[in-house]
């Protein structure tokens, strides 16, 4: 069972930057995905990562202002988030699924990913 710990998460100004951390307890081929999700409504793909080949998403709600990478161990993976705004506050949630398939692909939609982590608070005022 694959675990996740996020980090990184806070209260911020508006027009500022943060940048959230996952670390994930493996190195196999992986889609690892930021999400976010505010109370009462659905949960939202922010950007994916392709372990294998470093190919990302992000949700156009969210391009220009969060980049998604990993590190060289590709076991953890960054949301660098610049110039938030106040809809940008949400819970932020780290999930990975397997990716070691010719025909694996990275999407953003939650049923697709199989470990999730605990969640990080981002607050923009």
């Amino acid at each position: 069972h694959v675990q996740l710990v996020e980090s990184g998460g806070g209260s911020v100004q508006a027009g500022g930057s943060l940048r959230l951390s996952c670390v994930v307890s493996s190195d196999s081929s992986r889609c690892t995905a930021w999400f976010r999700q505010v109370p009462g409504k659905e949960r939202e793909g922010v950007a994916t990562i392709r372990s294998g080949n470093g190919r990302t998403y992000v949700a156009e709600s969210v391009k220009g202002r969060f980049t998604i990478s990993q590190d060289r161990s590709k076991t953890t993976v960054y949301l660098e988030m610049n110039n938030l705004k106040p809809e940008d506050t949400a819970m932020y949630y780290c999930a990975t699924r397997d990716c070691s398939t010719a025909y694996c692909h990275c999407g953003a939609e939650s049923q697709l990913y199989s470990s999730w982590g605990q969640g990080t608070q981002v607050t923009v005022s």
